[in-house]
């Protein structure tokens, strides 16, 4: 989920041509959770294999990242969750919970025969389980896709790899890179264009945002300490926020005072006890230096056995997605020809 800094964060509108040749660090799951999200039948029900398997996420992921790749020269590194801080285990508890109550509205809709009601709860009941993680993995690694497995959080790790200059930009819908370090954030790097909202039963358009964390933080007049100790207020993964305290209000806050042990009596007592706990999560979260960005062979034989024999992919789908990447792989070997001629 995130933490709601939307009414004060300051952006830059992109498109995907502003992008070209940037290398992205992305929040795999994150992403991984939306493909599984819109990827469906009208029903609702995802789509899976002969065993029952679903495939929704491998759709997105292999269709999305081959166009983005040959399309736009994006380059593209996937980093996966590791284990979560205790922190977030009520944020996991209360997530389950939610889809287990939009699993249950899910199946009342399909037995009113309501099939708009049905795709809406079923996008909030989405689950991504182990085997869907480890299938992407492998359909990443066959593409030739470099994937990090984080220790913990991998908005942290991707906010890590960008700090050091070794990505351009973290890419996440989630504001929590900003609070662990990120120096540059991109949202919404999409082919579709549209996001679902299941709360509306409606798609809204999406294009490109940049936010550049230095220059956020100058206009908002904040440190980066600050803007944590500001989303402690609002609400983060790791602790529910304030009542009645928003985004403004709490930035109102942070400005006057400065930080959580500064504020009046009637607000400070209603933060959370955990208070430098959890800014010393977003401030040193496990990261890890084995990892790797380099593009990797393209391993077309077993693509093909993979998606097709096993998960039931069309041949002529997957051929495309193939030649995307020949593309960008002959584009690439051009280019370092090039440059050291």
């Amino acid at each position: 989920m995130g933490v709601n800094l939307t009414p004060i964060i300051k952006w830059q509108r992109l498109t995907l041509k502003d992008l070209t040749g940037k290398t992205l660090a992305v929040d795999a799951n994150n992403v991984l959770y939306q493909f599984l999200s819109i990827t469906r039948m009208t029903d609702g029900s995802p789509f899976t294999d002969h065993l029952g398997n679903t495939t929704s996420h491998l759709i997105g992921l292999l269709f999305c990242s081959a166009r983005l790749i040959s399309d736009y020269s994006i380059r593209l590194v996937f980093i996966f969750d590791g284990r979560p801080p205790e922190l977030k285990r009520h944020e996991i508890e209360k997530r389950q919970e939610i889809r287990d109550r939009a699993e249950l509205q899910r199946i009342e809709a399909l037995k009113r025969g309501d099939l708009r009601t049905a795709f809406s709860k079923a996008v909030s009941a989405s689950r991504l389980s182990r085997e869907m993680i480890d299938d992407a993995k492998q359909l990443l690694h066959l593409l030739g896709i470099p994937c990090v497995q984080a220790p913990s959080e991998a908005e942290a790790q991707a906010a890590y790899m960008t700090a050091r200059g070794h990505v351009w930009a973290t890419n996440s819908q989630d504001y929590d890179s900003l609070l662990f370090g990120a120096p540059r954030l991109v949202r919404y790097v999409t082919i579709r264009g549209k996001e679902y909202l299941p709360g509306k039963g409606v798609s809204r358009p999406l294009r490109p945002e940049l936010i550049e964390t230095k220059d956020l933080l100058s206009c908002l007049h904040l440190s980066r300490e600050q803007l944590i100790d500001l989303a402690i207020l609002v609400g983060t993964d790791f602790n529910k926020g304030v009542d009645g305290v928003g985004p403004k209000t709490a930035l109102r806050l942070i400005r006057e005072y400065g930080s959580i042990e500064n504020l009046p009596e009637r607000v400070r007592c209603k933060t959370p006890e955990d208070v430098r706990e959890i800014r010393n999560t977003f401030i040193n979260p496990p990261t890890t230096t084995d990892y790797s960005i380099e593009l990797q062979p393209l391993e077309e034989r077993e693509l093909y056995h993979f998606l097709c024999d096993v998960k039931n992919f069309s041949r002529q789908r997957v051929t495309t997605a193939i030649e995307r990447m020949r593309k960008f792989t002959a584009q690439s070997n051009l280019l370092r020809w090039t440059e050291s001629d």
